[in-house]
């Protein structure tokens, strides 16, 4: 049972005016948490719910919309308190009414504009998590290096502890090695959203684009452009909208590639199924571009 008591008294320490639950129902939330859309009245809230134990990966969301917002390129859900409520971790965000038309020139627009946010180093000053994974996110000024060791490289480690059966490590290794011939650009690190794909988009009623659920670091750009790509794809307006404000360097198609391995290695740790001869597919693809 759900500490709404708990939960409604932190909104009030957070927003310094008392919260009287008076509406409450369950919603679509995702495969990873319960979500509930709660209200006095008079102000709508989203809560997002799970074992107390992912209290860290709610404190992280809470911070990644926190670094989104502070780009001032493209609207995120204002995060209100995180915390635990009895066995349940929580995560209070703005409720905002997704009910708008996409406008994927406007997306591709404020994309980009979002990416010419930039820090000195590669990663963040937290861990985070994509999806249900842990996502590391130690800074490194070497972006063949971060994404090396951080991202393929510990995919790979955990499809050998999930029982790949080894068909990934032979390869994986090979593609190790090739990294600084497919990373073969100097890209500066670029807030990213990190979880770019068409379920982590939405609208207001005005048309005003909103992205949410986020897995953010700084990284190269066009590893968020790439995910776009990974499940069906943004419209033709968004990717030539987003190549007029910020033209993608040659060679993006391989490195696009290499960058929806991760997210597909990391479907094949969390689901398993189909995913390891995707990513089999994809490895031979990538080995094949620097013979």
């Amino acid at each position: 049972m759900t500490d709404w008591h708990t939960i409604t008294d932190q909104i009030h320490a957070a927003t310094g005016i008392p919260f009287a639950l008076r509406h409450e129902r369950a919603i679509g939330g995702g495969c990873i948490n319960r979500a509930h859309r709660i209200s006095d009245g008079q102000r709508t809230f989203f809560v997002k719910l799970n074992a107390a134990a992912r209290l860290a990966m709610f404190e992280a969301e809470a911070a990644g919309l926190r670094e989104l917002a502070a780009a001032h390129a493209v609207r995120v859900p204002q995060p209100i308190c995180v915390g635990v409520a009895g066995e349940q971790a929580f995560v209070v965000l703005e409720w905002l009414e997704l009910s708008g038309h996409v406008n994927g020139a406007q997306v591709g627009r404020q994309l980009a504009q979002l990416h010419r946010a930039s820090a000195t180093q590669f990663g963040w000053q937290r861990d985070n998590t994509i999806g249900a994974t842990p996502q590391l996110n130690t800074q490194t000024v070497d972006w063949v290096t971060f994404w090396g060791e951080q991202r393929l490289g510990y995919q790979l480690q955990l499809a050998a502890a999930h029982g790949d059966g080894g068909q990934l490590q032979t390869s994986g290794e090979q593609l190790r090695l090739a990294l600084p011939a497919l990373l073969d650009h100097q890209p500066q690190p670029s807030l990213l959203h990190g979880d770019l794909w068409g379920g982590n988009l939405g609208a207001l009623a005005d048309g005003q684009p909103v992205i949410f659920d986020p897995a953010v670091y700084y990284g190269d750009r066009e590893a968020d452009v790439a995910m776009t790509e990974l499940f069906g794809g943004f419209d033709g307006a968004f990717y030539a909208a987003y190549r007029e404000a910020w033209p993608l360097a040659a060679g993006y198609a391989t490195r696009k590639m290499l960058y929806n391995l991760y997210h597909v290695l990391n479907h094949f740790n969390l689901f398993g199924g189909g995913y390891l001869r995707q990513a089999q597919q994809m490895m031979g693809q990538l080995l094949a571009a620097v013979r």
